[in-house]
C-alpha cells in the first residue's frame, strides 16, 4: 500500500513538483535564517577569533562579552604574569573614540590598543605589509569593520584642514597610508588599512599601540580591558583559567568559553535575536501555508482512490500511513533541494555582498526538522477528509 501511495504522489507531476517547491522554499527560509544568525554571532566574537594565539582571556569579573566591557587597573597585567603556567601575557585596550576627518566629518571608531612590544592583536595590512608600522609614533591601522563608505577623506589637498571652515560636500576617496585624522585634538597618521573579520554590529576599527591609547584618551584612568594569555606547554587552558581566577579574583575564560559567553550575551541582550525569531516564525508560517494547501489539494483530489482502499478494507491507520509517507518523502526531497539552494545562494551573497552567512552543522538539521514539522502537521490536517470519508462515495455520481 505504501508503494501505491508513493506512485500516487509522483504520478501527478505538476502537483508533485509544486509540493517539492513549496517544501524546498520552507527549508530554504529556515536554513537561511539560522545561517544568518550563526553568521552574525560569528562576527559578534570576531575580536576573539582574530587573536587565536590567546588561550585565556582575562577581564573584569563583570564582563561577559566583547561587546560590553569595562576596564581594569593596570596592575592586573603584572598579577596575571606572575601566575604559574603563564607563558606570556599581553595587554589589550578596547574603547570607542570619535575621529575627525580632514574635511570636518567625524566618525566613531572602536579603538583597539595592542601590546607595544609584540603588537599581538594587530592585523596584517591589505598590501601584505606587517603591522610593524604601528611602532611609528602616532600611527594607526584603519579597518572598515564590516561597514562601507565610512573611511573617506577629501580628494583635493585644498579641502583638507581648510582654514575657512568644514568642506563637507567635496569629492572624497578611501583613506590610505599617510592620511591624517584627529582624535581628541591629537593628530594620528594612517599607517595602512586592514581587512579583518567584519564586526557585528558593523563599525570602523582603529588599531594602535597600547601606549598610544594613553595619549589619545588622557581622561581615562583605567585603560586595560583584556589580558591575553598564552599557556605554557603541558598546561590546559581551562586549568590555567581556573588558576588565574582563583589567585587574582579576575574573570578568566578560555577562548572557546569566551565565545560562548559572547553568544549568550547577544541572545539575552540583542534585539536582533527577536528579529531572527520573527524571521523563523514567518518562514514556518509561509511554509505551512504553501505545504498545507498543496497537500490538502493532493489529498482531496485523490478522495476516490482512498474511498476504494477503504471499501477494500484498508484501516484508518493504513490510510493515515499512506498520507504521512507521502508527506515524509516530499519533505525529505524538498528539504534536500532547499538546503542545497540555501548553500549556493548563501555562499554567493557572502562573497559578493559580504553578507553574514555561515552554514554550521546544526542549521541543516534544524531546517530538516522544521520542514518535517510543517509537512507532518499539514498531512494531519489534510487527512481529516479521508478519515471521515464513506466508502460509498466511490459509487456516487460525484
Amino acid at each position: 500500500m505504501y508503494q501505491i501511495a508513493l506512485k500516487m504522489l509522483m504520478g501527478d507531476r505538476a502537483k508533485y513538483t509544486g509540493l517539492l517547491l513549496g517544501i524546498a522554499f520552507t527549508a530554504f527560509l529556515v536554513t537561511f535564517a539560522l545561517s544568518y544568525f550563526a553568521g552574525f554571532m560569528t562576527r559578534g566574537f570576531a575580536l576573539i577569533s582574530e587573536n587565536s594565539s590567546a588561550d585565556v582571556w582575562v577581564m573584569d569579573p563583570a564582563v561577559n562579552s566583547t561587546e560590553m566591557t569595562i576596564n581594569m587597573s593596570s596592575t592586573a597585567l603584572g598579577r596575571v604574569r606572575s601566575i604559574k603556567g603563564v607563558n606570556y601575557a599581553v595587554p589589550m585596550s578596547v574603547s570607542d573614540v570619535t575621529a575627525r576627518f580632514p574635511n570636518g566629518h567625524f566618525q566613531t571608531f572602536q579603538m583597539i590598543g595592542v601590546d607595544d612590544a609584540t603588537l599581538a592583536g594587530a592585523p596584517g595590512l591589505t598590501d601584505g605589509r606587517s603591522p610593524d608600522a604601528l611602532h611609528t609614533p602616532q600611527s594607526v591601522i584603519v579597518d572598515p569593520g564590516g561597514t562601507s563608505g565610512k573611511l573617506q577623506t577629501p580628494q583635493a589637498k585644498k579641502d583638507q584642514w581648510p582654514f575657512e571652515g568644514a568642506h563637507l560636500d567635496v569629492p572624497t576617496r578611501e583613506l590610505v597610508a599617510g592620511d591624517e585624522l584627529l582624535v581628541n585634538d591629537c593628530r594620528i597618521v594612517v599607517a595602512g588599512r586592514s581587512q579583518t573579520i567584519p564586526r557585528f554590529p558593523p563599525r570602523p576599527l582603529l588599531y594602535t599601540t597600547f601606549s598610544n591609547t594613553i595619549r589619545l584618551l588622557p581622561s581615562e584612568s583605567r585603560r586595560l580591558t583584556f589580558v591575553l594569555v598564552r599557556a605554557q606547554d603541558g598546561i590546559s587552558s581551562k586549568t590555567l583559567a581556573a588558576r588565574i581566577e582563583r589567585q587574582t579574583g579576575l574573570r578568566a575564560r578560555t577562548a572557546a568559553d569566551f565565545k560562548e559567553d559572547t553568544v549568550r550575551w547577544y541572545l539575552v541582550n540583542s534585539e536582533d535575536v527577536g528579529d531572527m525569531a520573527a524571521m523563523l516564525i514567518l518562514a514556518m508560517t509561509v511554509g505551512f501555508g504553501v505545504t498545507g494547501v498543496m497537500l490538502y489539494m493532493f489529498t482531496y483530489e485523490n478522495l476516490k482512490q482512498y474511498a476504494v482502499f477503504k471499501a477494500m478494507g484498508a484501516s484508518p491507520s493504513m490510510l493515515l500511513g499512506m498520507i504521512f509517507i507521502q508527506a515524509g518523502v516530499g519533505a525529505l526531497f524538498g528539504a534536500g533541494m532547499g538546503i542545497g539552494m540555501c548553500a549556493i545562494v548563501g555562499k554567493s551573497v557572502s562573497i559578493m555582498l559580504d553578507y553574514p552567512f555561515r552554514m554550521m552543522w546544526f542549521t541543516p538539521i534544524f531546517g530538516i526538522l522544521g520542514v518535517l514539522i510543517v509537512s507532518l502537521t499539514a498531512a494531519a490536517i489534510s487527512a481529516r477528509p479521508v478519515l471521515k470519508l464513506e466508502p460509498g462515495v466511490v459509487f456516487s455520481s460525484r
